[in-house]
């Protein structure tokens, strides 16, 4: 245990030696943003970049209350499970670990979420351009040129246009945004706009007011879906974190001395190690569940 301690005063010395102007926390923090930086996936880079420029990313002070809350929680649990410091120390750094992941997770629900609103602006807008045009390649140009989409749906509506131009029909143009942004609502729409085209279908002005309800009621139940999901992931977490805490249970059930006496045994501590193992598997799964796309098939 001594040595362990040595070695954390060792990296902390190291860490203050190596930046002197500078907090030991702040080299450490920009050390590991170049390391992310050089080897983060592109779609990580991406989301992140999105969720800055909402202004929905978190402070440095954020991210030094998270560390500080997943390590504290990690250590304090594995403690109450092994009385160990070794383990919490090990658990501590596996919980910090996965803030990355966890982040990136937030990142991309963050993204979604915001793609979904360009895609509702998207087909909401074409459709009542065409209104107007009675062409859905000029109805894209009155949506590009109104300036109300943003990146990347905007350059996605440029690629339509130089496709339908290039084609000389709109068939491969929505096919490429149907296949790159697979919902319902973009989906449904390209197909009555295929429809109008090829086949000259009649009244199509009531058939895009239809169209219009539909979306609205699409975006009306996913964002109910939403509200749904957060009050649900609240109560889940919860949920996770109690079941961590039952040992606290057997101890008062056993009497200290003897869950002392009982974890000494090395297949009693394959156990604790298999249960917390299992509970944050648990815990992740469902945070990555709430985190998923929302409004896609």
């Amino acid at each position: 245990m001594e040595l362990i301690i040595m070695l954390v005063l060792a990296i902390f010395i190291y860490m203050y030696r190596k930046s002197p102007g500078n907090a030991p926390y702040k080299y450490f923090t920009e050390m590991a943003g170049s390391a992310y930086e050089k080897y983060a996936p592109y779609s990580f880079r991406v989301v992140k970049e999105k969720a800055k420029e909402l202004g929905q990313d978190f402070t440095t002070k954020q991210y030094i209350v998270q560390i500080a809350l997943f390590g504290g929680v990690a250590a304090g649990i594995a403690f109450l499970y092994f009385y160990s410091l070794f383990w919490a120390i090990i658990y501590a750094g596996i919980a910090i670990a996965f803030i990355p992941y966890i982040s990136y997770l937030r990142y991309k629900r963050i993204y979604n979420e915001y793609i979904f609103e360009e895609i509702q602006i998207y087909c909401t807008n074409v459709i009542m351009e065409f209104n107007t045009s009675q062409s859905f390649v000029k109805s894209l140009e009155g949506v590009r040129e109104s300036g109300i989409l943003e990146e990347p749906i905007l350059s996605d509506v440029s690629t339509m246009i130089d496709m339908s131009y290039a084609n000389g029909t709109i068939d491969e143009a929505l096919k490429f945004m149907s296949d790159k942004y697979p919902y319902y609502m973009v989906k449904n729409m390209h197909q009555l706009f295929l429809q109008i085209t090829n086949e000259g279908a009649k009244d199509s002005g009531e058939s895009l007011e239809l169209m219009m309800q539909d979306i609205d009621m699409l975006v009306e139940g996913v964002y109910r879906d939403k509200m749904d999901r957060a009050a649900f992931y609240k109560k889940f977490v919860l949920y996770g974190v109690a079941l961590y805490l039952l040992v606290m249970l057997m101890q008062f059930l056993l009497g200290q001395e003897s869950y002392l006496k009982m974890i000494s045994l090395w297949y009693i501590q394959i156990v604790l190690h298999a249960i917390i193992i299992i509970n944050s598997y648990f815990l992740l799964s469902g945070t990555k569940f709430y985190n998923e796309d929302i409004g896609a098939e």
